[in-house]
């Protein structure tokens, strides 16, 4: 039969509390042990004597009798003296992955070109904007457009002085609605 020393999850959601188990290793994690050696607490604060307690003579005799630690309880076991625990060493553990020093290549050359075209453009003079020329041939046109209203509001001056007021009114909305189909055309 195969042992090992590990952690058994209880406590409710979202707040853990591990007892310290020696079980068989095909038994489910929460499931039947063989006989509890301790307890975990990761709640309490790391400086806390209650946050790890173990049963160091339990935990060698157990040992001796060939039980394999996790990871996480051969780190109590190393903490306690009882089974010192090979530290291993990843020295690319903090060193991004390709894809991410890929992508940080493309944004630095982005900014770069980025920073190139601000200084050439602050270098460059600023070019007079050609919106304004659009804008004085629409309004010429709308102008245009207008003359024969106009010219015919003195013609309507001499009939009926009174009505003088309306056809000018009509004619301003007409022209300006043409200047603006125009603009979007």
């Amino acid at each position: 039969m195969a042992l090992s020393m590990r952690l058994s999850r209880g406590g409710s959601k979202k707040r853990p509390y591990y007892k310290i188990v020696v079980a068989d290793a095909r038994a489910p994690r929460d499931g039947k042990f063989i006989e509890r050696i301790g307890s975990y607490n990761p709640q309490l604060p790391k400086d806390s004597a209650e946050r790890m307690i173990l049963d160091t003579e339990r935990a060698k005799h157990w040992l001796a009798a060939g039980a394999q630690p996790s990871d996480r309880v051969a780190r109590f076991l190393d903490v306690a003296g009882v089974k010192e625990r090979k530290v291993k060493s990843n020295p690319n553990k903090g060193e991004p992955g390709q894809k991410a020093k890929d992508r940080a290549e493309d944004k630095a050359t982005k900014l770069a070109e980025a920073e190139e075209a601000a200084a050439a453009a602050a270098a460059a003079p600023a070019p007079e904007p050609e919106p304004e020329v659009v804008e004085e041939v629409a309004a010429e046109e709308a102008a245009e457009e207008a003359a024969p209203a106009v010219e015919e509001a003195p013609a309507a001056e001499e009939a009926a002085p009174a009505e003088e007021a309306p056809a000018a009114e009509e004619a301003a909305p007409a022209a300006e609605e043409a200047t603006e189909e125009k603009a979007e055309g």
